[in-house]
């Protein structure tokens, strides 16, 4: 007897440590592996929250990740299927190269190709001139939209990010802000996430064939973008991004000696100890309230998922808000606001009814503690 009641016990305390409510007991994440890189910043593309930093405001200079820039530019500013000419300017633009011709004529989309996969300066000065009428006009543009997303420590003066100007910088977060927000574009996804692309080579009897740069696509799992870099001063950068369980992550790293290793490793921490969790359902009845004095339950619209590291989902709070006379779920990560979902009212039936969000997890709860005193009980 005492003996089951010892295993009774333990099973109890095991239960307890597995299935304990949200943000109670739970271990903290371990310190992120040291990398290499001079700065660096992990984010969640989705919901845009940066996961990790190491001295991500300090000014860098940040080479061919430019392009990152030019690219969403270019997609959001041009039309993929423009010709688009080389002029004398881009035509032999030193660097990096997809050896446009003197006056050669590329659809916008292959020029594309040619700059985030070969990262071909020429194409960068062509794709520049044709969109924003010249480098400098496109530059102009690139600030624009550095200032929309956010991005307050950069400044770009050029599309293809050599080393010519000292005004021209950015920052491991900022970047990192741009990287998410530009793979939220499926134009530059499925771009940047081809390894092999054929392009047509004006004059010549055979096409390019471009083979991406960036090692991350055929080393690393589930990995989908984004750019490489280097220059003497800028030394070796990295954008990275992998998608994994639905969730995809992106890394920026700058002055990155093993800027692989790097991406790689703070990826791997990101997806283990930062899951995307899903804290809403569609159609998920979050209140009750009167209404002419028909009862009716607000339901939210669609799903919410967030990433957190398990510690964190205790801080988690929800509440309806009304926001221009629409009702929302504000949901907050502590004091921060990290989504508002929009809520319709729905005529309770017998068939669409669901428990509200407090009412699920008691029940939860209930049931888990009514099944450990009934182990104890049989003890």
């Amino acid at each position: 007897m005492k003996r089951k009641r010892g295993v009774s016990f333990l099973l109890l305390l095991l239960g307890i440590l597995l299935l304990q409510p949200p943000g109670l007991g739970w271990a903290a994440t371990p310190a992120p592996p040291a990398i290499s890189a001079q700065t660096a910043a992990l984010i969640d593309v989705q919901s845009g929250r940066v996961l990790l930093e190491k001295d991500s405001t300090k000014r860098m200079k940040i080479a061919s990740l430019t392009k990152i820039m030019t690219a969403i530019v270019a997609i959001e500013n041009g039309n993929i299927n423009d010709m688009v000419k080389t002029s004398n300017t881009a035509f032999g633009k030193e660097g990096s190269s997809i050896y446009l011709k003197r006056g050669e004529k590329l659809r916008l989309e292959d020029m594309l190709y040619g700059l985030m996969l070969r990262s071909g300066n020429d194409a960068a000065v062509a794709i520049a001139e044709h969109v924003g009428g010249s480098v400098e006009g496109f530059a102009h543009l690139m600030n624009e939209k550095a200032r929309y997303i956010g991005m307050t420590q950069s400044h770009f003066t050029n599309p293809h990010g050599l080393d010519d100007s000292n005004d021209h910088y950015s920052t491991a977060r900022d970047m990192a802000l741009l990287t998410a927000y530009a793979l939220r574009n499926p134009v530059f996804k499925k771009i940047v996430s081809t390894k092999v692309k054929t392009i047509p080579n004006q004059g010549e009897e055979w096409d390019r064939r471009l083979l991406n740069k960036n090692k991350m696509l055929r080393m690393y799992q589930g990995a989908d973008g984004v750019k490489t870099g280097y220059t003497k001063l800028a030394k070796r950068c990295l954008a990275s991004s992998a998608t994994r369980n639905g969730q995809q992550l992106a890394i920026v790293v700058l002055n990155a000696p093993d800027d692989w290793d790097d991406s790689a490793t703070w990826m791997n921490y990101g997806f283990t100890h930062f899951p995307k969790m899903e804290l809403l359902k569609t159609k998920q009845a979050v209140q009750e309230k009167k209404d002419g004095g028909k009862e009716k339950t607000l339901y939210t619209t669609r799903s919410f998922s967030y990433p957190l590291r398990p510690e964190e989902k205790g801080n988690i709070k929800m509440d309806v808000k009304t926001v221009d006379d629409n009702p929302m779920m504000e949901v907050k990560l502590g004091d921060q606001v990290i989504g508002r979902i929009p809520l319709e009212a729905t005529k309770k039936t017998k068939e669409t009814i669901q428990p509200t969000l407090a009412n699920r997890v008691k029940n939860q709860w209930d049931a888990f503690w009514r099944s450990w005193l009934g182990v104890l009980s049989d003890g």
